[in-house]
């Protein structure tokens, strides 16, 4: 395994990490907060590509960014939220930190926490629970996958994208052939095992340039279309997995196969 993401804010940039530890619901501390609307509908880089600039990080208890840091509470008034059909409750992170990110995006928003007595379960071949990811708790990605995408679009005349416009938050290297995570049904890495729940069906976000914020399509959509069509519409790229019993994993950990399609 040659990479480890976490994106503590949802939709916002994240961070790489040697090792960490692993829940149920993912990687510690992904996706543990989010950014919601006057309705408490969360905020996307599919509607607001310049989230992808926000860089926080997390020192401690508390989330830092553009030289601001505010503290995550773990307690405190609670407000409705939706994830895409979802429909729970986040606790409130208070107007400091709802100003700063409003003032960034331009619109009103609050920042939410995940509530520490949360159960929102996610479907797939392999079922979990999850926070605030969209639907399941990771996203794992092969190196080759990624190679042999950025050979198809050279071949077009298009611009090779990194892997950073997926944002995955397992990068496996040392599997030569692409999508060989498609296969994977049963695998541990560390002590944490995992299972295979679906294939990942892309949104608009590997359009958006992740340093930037800005929209930059049409790669690699366009090609992922010509060759990874979902039956269902859209395009695959990447593997979700479910979490079937936590641990810790780290960067060089070997990954040990136990069952292929």
């Amino acid at each position: 395994m040659s990479g480890l993401h976490v994106y503590p804010v949802k939709g916002c940039a994240g961070f790489s990490v040697t090792s960490t530890a692993v829940d149920l619901t993912g990687l510690r501390d992904d996706r543990m907060l989010m950014l919601v609307d006057d309705e408490g509908v969360f905020l996307s880089q599919r509607k607001m590509p310049a989230m992808a600039a926000l860089r926080p990080s997390l020192v401690d208890s508390s989330l830092v960014i553009g030289g601001e840091s505010f503290p995550v509470l773990t307690d405190g008034p609670r407000v409705p939220v939706v994830v895409h059909k979802w429909q729970g409750t986040g606790i409130d992170q208070g107007d400091v930190a709802a100003a700063y990110f409003s003032d960034a995006l331009g619109k009103p928003v609050r920042l939410v926490r995940t509530p520490p007595d949360l159960r929102r379960e996610s479907g797939g071949l392999t079922e979990g629970v999850i926070g605030y990811a969209d639907a399941h708790p990771l996203l794992v990605i092969s190196l080759s996958s990624l190679d042999g995408l950025n050979e198809r679009i050279l071949e077009r005349g298009g611009k090779p994208v990194p892997m950073n416009r997926f944002r995955p938050n397992v990068v496996v290297s040392g599997w030569p052939e692409p999508h060989t995570e498609d296969q994977v049904r049963r695998a541990v890495i560390g002590d944490v095992e995992l299972g295979y729940a679906k294939d990942c069906v892309r949104c608009a976000v590997p359009m958006v340039d992740q340093e930037t914020g800005q929209r930059d399509g049409p790669e690699p959509t366009r090609t992922l279309a010509t060759y990874r069509r979902d039956p269902d519409g859209g395009v695959t790229f990447g593997m979700k997995a479910a979490v079937v019993s936590g641990g810790t994993i780290a960067v060089g950990d070997k990954i040990d196969v136990l069952e292929w399609a």
